[in-house]
């Protein structure tokens, strides 16, 4: 998909240098994969503390060979 921006050459210059990437096209695309994920890492980072689990279960068992 053909997408226009208007992106600050200074800004996408110094991107394409910093990372060493070919093209302006795989700066931006680097960039986008990095911001996606780091988002996606802050959102797992909320559900700290809000999953339940039983006190019982040991772990450990599982690991004994058979």
């Amino acid at each position: 998909m053909a997408t226009n921006l208007a992106i600050s050459d200074a800004l996408i210059n110094e991107a394409v240098k910093i990372g060493d990437h070919p093209t302006k096209k795989a700066a931006v695309t680097a960039a986008l994969e990095e911001y996606i994920q780091r988002h996606k890492q802050m959102r797992i980072m909320d559900l700290f503390g809000t999953v339940s689990y039983d006190s019982k279960y040991n772990y450990k068992k599982q690991r004994e060979k058979k």
